[in-house]
């Protein structure tokens, strides 16, 4: 560190430059908890494909924020992913994934775009463990539970027809199902899918399905809106996201019009 002499002269020793003092301080940021963030994304698989849902609100802490924010992302033309938790954290992953699969193509053997390889559903899934497995060692997680829907791969690197979905949390820890839920979901949604849920089901019972989640999430959920999103994967028509939309809402039930307190209970829900 330089000497500096003063008026009088007195030596002091100069203090760091302000740019250099935060550029030490802003290496050592960790994010320590989540400020904005998106609740439950609930996932079903049925007769010819997979399916996602979630809401589109973003809330900062308790502030119902931001309403349009898109959680249900394309990766390729044959993944899917959706995340809760950290928004900021969510477009640091989208990136890592849609990067990864530009260097897919433009490494590709073939330039012709149904020639290309892209990476499976399994493979994207097996990397994010690896991603967020790593992050949560060096004490920086990515606090999100990421969903991804797609389809397996055969050995020979065509698709396969066993649909897939699969869950990463924020510290590595993965697993597969048939039906999958995060966030609040994981309470609310998660028991009244697997009793309605069949491995045959139909797109429209699917989405039916998913749809009475979303509402009943958004009648007990504070972080929960009722302006929502579907996607699915299907092997012949690849990843389709729809557009933000809201959901019918029926208030009329007895128990949210009745005074708790004249319902023999002791005034909760």
């Amino acid at each position: 560190m330089s000497l500096s002499l003063q008026s009088g002269g007195t030596s002091s020793r100069a203090l760091p430059a302000a740019s250099t003092a935060h550029a030490a301080s802003a290496a050592n940021e960790r994010t320590t908890r989540p400020i904005t963030t998106g609740t439950s994304v609930l996932g079903i698989k049925y007769r010819n494909g997979v399916m996602l849902a979630a809401d589109t609100l973003c809330s900062y802490g308790s502030l119902a924020k931001y309403k349009n924010v898109k959680r249900l992302l394309g990766i390729n033309s044959r993944t899917l992913i959706g995340a809760s938790g950290e928004i900021s954290d969510l477009q640091s992953i989208s990136e890592l994934l849609k990067a990864n699969a530009l260097e897919d193509r433009c490494t590709a053997d073939s330039l012709y775009e149904e020639d290309n390889n892209e990476e499976c559903a399994k493979e994207v899934w097996s990397y994010l463990r690896a991603v967020m497995y790593n992050r949560r060692n060096k004490m920086n997680p990515l606090w999100n539970d990421v969903v991804v829907a797609g389809f397996k791969q055969e050995e020979d690197g065509s698709l396969s027809d066993t649909p897939f979905l699969g869950v990463v949390d924020k510290i590595g820890t993965a697993y597969e199902d048939d039906i999958l839920a995060t966030g609040f979901g994981g309470y609310i949604a998660l028991p009244l899918m697997r009793e309605k849920y069949r491995p045959d089901m139909e797109e429209g019972e699917a989405r039916a399905l998913l749809e009475d989640c979303l509402r009943i999430l958004f009648y007990r959920d504070c972080r929960a809106l009722n302006r929502v999103q579907i996607a699915k994967v299907t092997k012949e028509g690849g990843v389709l996201v729809s557009d933000p939309y809201e959901l019918d809402t029926f208030w009329d039930f007895k128990g949210f019009v009745t005074n708790k307190g004249t319902m023999g209970t002791d005034g909760g829900w």
